[in-house]
């Protein structure tokens, strides 16, 4: 019956994984997946808290980093607080209304996120005088950011999912 718990868990771990390239909340899934199989189990294997502690501690991580790319991508490319937070809240409505752009599940909403933080960093920078040349450069600052927040979340689920699946790893006692 272990077994497969273990192949239960694996599932949850890899759509966990899959929910991050949607920008969906696939590590608390993974965190949670992890709990749920440690009490299945009866807290056997290496599941315990010092295991579930490593995982929501990588997960808020993971988030915060997430989170402020956006922002520190526009920073980074001379924009201001108001620029940053413009790209903070131009991702998330570029994830829920610039989806479709490119019809192809998973691509539309990286691109939409991304679209949705370079126009929002960027409408916000001309908004308080900035020319629009360097308007558009802060708002691709913000789309970048943005990316490598989405890729770095991603690679923080890889981890994640190695370390659950040596955790419940069956063998382990």
């Amino acid at each position: 019956m272990i077994w497969l718990y273990y192949i239960i868990l694996l599932l949850v771990l890899l759509s966990g994984v899959f929910l991050n390239v949607l920008t969906l909340p696939g590590l608390w899934l993974m965190v949670a997946g992890v709990g749920l199989y440690g009490w299945a189990t009866g807290w056997n294997n290496l599941i315990g808290w010092p295991s579930l502690g490593t995982l929501f501690g990588l997960a808020v991580l993971a988030e915060i980093i997430e989170f402020l790319a956006g922002a520190a991508g526009a920073k980074s490319a001379g924009g201001s607080k108001r620029g940053a937070a413009g790209s903070i809240i131009g991702g998330i409505i570029g994830a829920i209304f610039l989806s479709f752009l490119v019809p192809i599940p998973i691509v539309g909403t990286v691109v939409g996120i991304c679209l949705g933080a370079f126009a929002g960093a960027a409408v916000v920078e001309w908004m308080i005088g900035k020319d629009l040349k360097q308007s558009a450069l802060i708002g691709a600052g913000a789309a970048k950011g943005r990316f490598y927040g989405i890729i770095i979340k991603i690679a923080f689920g890889v981890v994640m999912l190695l370390i659950g699946l040596w955790a419940a790893f069956p063998m382990f006692k």
